[in-house]
């Protein structure tokens, strides 16, 4: 039977919302207190804009921090931009939300990680299960790592069978 709602592209949409109006606050208001996000993408993902340098270290996949030091900050329906500072050099950014592969603020110990295959088009698509990975860290947990330390809850842990 085919889900014909798709309730996995529903909850992956309704975490990348709860990232933006995140990352709208902090454009608005700046950071609180000891907040920071790592916030992880695929570079591969066709809206990504970055300089072919940073690409080239890093191919796949890369987390930025946003804390102390990031300027021109604009958050978009879809995308962000930010400028963030690699050994010294200032990289523009621009980094759809549906790149997103992972989300963190250690200071509250709070995460979401987006679980995706890539396409050969470079558009991103749930797995072929229909799998969406679902993680809220627990206040004990350490997030520097999201992927080791959050519990991972596989949808068809709910799917009649």
């Amino acid at each position: 039977m085919t889900d014909a709602l798709n309730y996995p592209q529903f909850i992956d949409q309704a975490m990348r919302t709860v990232v933006r109006e995140i990352l709208r606050k902090v454009s608005v208001s700046g950071l609180p207190g000891d907040h920071h996000f790592y916030i992880s993408y695929s570079t591969l993902h066709a809206g990504v804009r970055m300089s072919e340098q940073l690409r080239a270290k890093y191919p796949k996949e890369i987390t930025i921090v946003l804390q102390h030091q990031f300027w021109d900050f604009r958050i978009e329906d879809q995308q962000f931009h930010v400028t963030l500072s690699f050994g010294g050099v200032p990289e523009k950014l621009t980094i759809p939300f549906a790149a997103l592969t992972a989300f963190a603020d250690p200071s509250v110990k709070f995460g979401l990680q987006f679980q995706m295959t890539e396409t050969s088009d470079n558009h991103e698509m749930f797995s072929p299960s229909g799998d969406i990975a679902i993680s809220v860290v627990a206040e004990t947990q350490d997030v520097t790592n999201p992927a080791e330390s959050a519990e991972i809850i596989s949808l068809d842990t709910f799917r009649k069978k």
